[in-house]
């Protein structure tokens, strides 16, 4: 399988404007575009599209929970049919926009705390599948964890994420910050050939922790993210 890289995008609102888009588009393989729950709206969402289209790019849905001021960063109580209706709602909405486009649905990523959340709670991550169930595309997910298992036990594809932009803990888990920092592209670079050639990755302690990496996460909201990519990317290359 070749290793893409994908961003999560479209997550300007209104006058609001967060991440270079445009200029990271042309860099990545696959979109997983902000659904309106945590950022974007119905404008931002059709332009994210038609600008995926443009560049050949794929598009996934990237389904938050319903926390637009927190930008989808705090955890939330919620029931399994809650939930699945929570992202039901939100792809479908997606779904719209593609299909206006003449685009198909790639794939689905939870997003933020709902991520981490199917990544270590039952209930949660057989939500995912229940409303992935409808739409029948692959799920990102994090080896190591409920996505690993649940997804493809319930007969969804499931694809390996790495992170390119944030850190994990020695115990493989993956340290998600309400504002992401700068990082060395060279270092984020080499951390991503490390994950794919030795499936290994390094924790924040200096640790080496096993990974899998199908696809490569860069953020468009990450202060250096354009920088990250090209170096990503010279590197798969």
């Amino acid at each position: 399988m070749t290793v893409t890289i994908n961003c999560d995008m479209g997550e300007s609102y209104g006058l609001y404007r967060m991440g270079d888009d445009a200029g990271m588009m042309p860099l990545i393989d696959i979109a997983n575009v902000a659904c309106g729950f945590h950022a974007s709206d119905f404008n931002h969402m059709r332009a994210t599209v038609r600008l995926a289209k443009q560049h050949g790019v794929k598009v996934g849905a990237h389904p938050s929970l319903p926390d637009l001021q927190g930008f989808g960063r705090r955890e939330m109580k919620m029931g399994r049919e809650e939930m699945a209706n929570c992202l039901i709602y939100q792809i479908g909405a997606l779904c719209g926009f593609l299909r206006a486009e003449g685009m198909a649905l790639n794939h689905i990523k939870p997003h933020g705390s709902l991520y981490g959340m199917a990544a270590r709670q039952e209930d949660i991550a057989q939500a995912v599948c229940d409303a992935a169930d409808i739409y029948g595309v692959p799920l990102l997910g994090m080896t190591g964890t409920l996505h690993e298992t649940i997804y493809p036990a319930r007969g969804h594809a499931f694809v390996a994420e790495f992170y390119g932009d944030l850190e994990y803990r020695a115990d493989g888990s993956l340290i998600v910050t309400r504002e992401h920092d700068a990082k060395d592209p060279d270092l984020m670079a080499a951390r991503v050939l490390r994950a794919i050639t030795h499936g290994v990755g390094t924790a924040i302690d200096g640790s080496d922790i096993p990974v899998r990496c199908d696809s490569v996460c860069i953020h468009s909201d990450t202060p250096n993210a354009l920088d990250i990519a090209r170096a990503v990317r010279a590197a798969l290359t």
